[in-house]
């Protein structure tokens, strides 16, 4: 699962987030309100670790944003502000747990496995974009209706520009979020797998010549998918604009000879 840490104390932070990836979860910790909802926009997590008292924006604002924004993470508040109108304002507001410091670690890394098992068995497995559509838990994808077969990591890539639901990937990210390792100079593993990708989708509708376009190239940047089927018509080509036109022509003199 992906958790989100928002604690602005960086000893705890980087605490939690280890804690939390030894339970075999994808974690990321960000120190403010602004950087937390940016960071849930890009990752989409399944559970948000939550601090209160944070920079930029408090953690209630964050709160109200990802009740509104992303109901389906999970949210457990994790504060030091001990007085019941606040923890009752927070409940009142969408989080789904309360946590107060101090805190014992093992019950907070049990209350994020209950939260995180509730949010498995009711969220929808099923991720849609594009004309993609992908069962995180069978662990299928079709395009337009095709099965697609990946290889593990062209599943991974997938998944990951999914869940960003159109927004840029650098190949940083990439590296980082679904090889686990650092730019190195002169690697091209990314684009190889977007190549990949890019032919199976393809191959799925060889009538098609634009299929495997639904992973869009950010020159500069990294990739995007695309959602095709919200691109503006262009108008069509001059031969068939003259064609639609001879056509009316010779309708129009049947019509008069009628």
């Amino acid at each position: 699962m992906r958790v989100l840490v928002v604690e602005d104390d960086q000893s705890l932070g980087v605490f939690l987030r280890k804690g939390l990836m030894l339970e075999g979860h994808e974690v990321e910790w960000v120190g403010d309100g602004d950087a937390a909802l940016e960071m849930a926009a890009q990752q989409a997590p399944d559970l948000m670790v939550l601090d209160l008292g944070l920079p930029r924006r408090d953690g209630t604002e964050v709160l109200e944003a990802m009740r509104r924004d992303f109901p389906s993470t999970a949210v457990l508040v994790l504060t030091g502000r001990s007085q019941v109108q606040e923890r009752v304002r927070c409940l009142d507001l969408g989080a789904d747990d309360f946590v107060l410091k101090p805190f014992s670690f093992h019950e907070l890394m049990a209350r994020c496995r209950a939260l995180l098992r509730r949010r498995e068995h009711f969220a929808d497995p099923v991720l849609r974009f594009g004309g993609v559509e992908m069962n995180r838990m069978e662990r299928t994808v079709n395009y337009e209706g095709v099965p697609i077969d990946l290889t593990a990591k062209e599943f991974t890539l997938m998944e990951f520009l999914m869940l960003r639901r159109g927004v840029c990937s650098s190949r940083a990210e990439l590296l980082s979020q679904v090889w686990h390792s650092t730019p190195a100079a002169g690697t091209n593993i990314i684009d190889v797998y977007v190549t990949y990708l890019r032919r199976k989708l393809a191959a799925s509708h060889p009538e098609d010549e634009s299929g495997g376009s639904v992973i869009e190239t950010v020159r500069g940047s990294g990739y995007r998918l695309r959602d095709k089927r919200r691109i503006p018509r262009f108008e069509q080509p001059s031969t068939q604009v003259k064609a639609t036109q001879e056509d009316v022509q010779a309708a129009a003199e049947l019509a008069r000879g009628a």
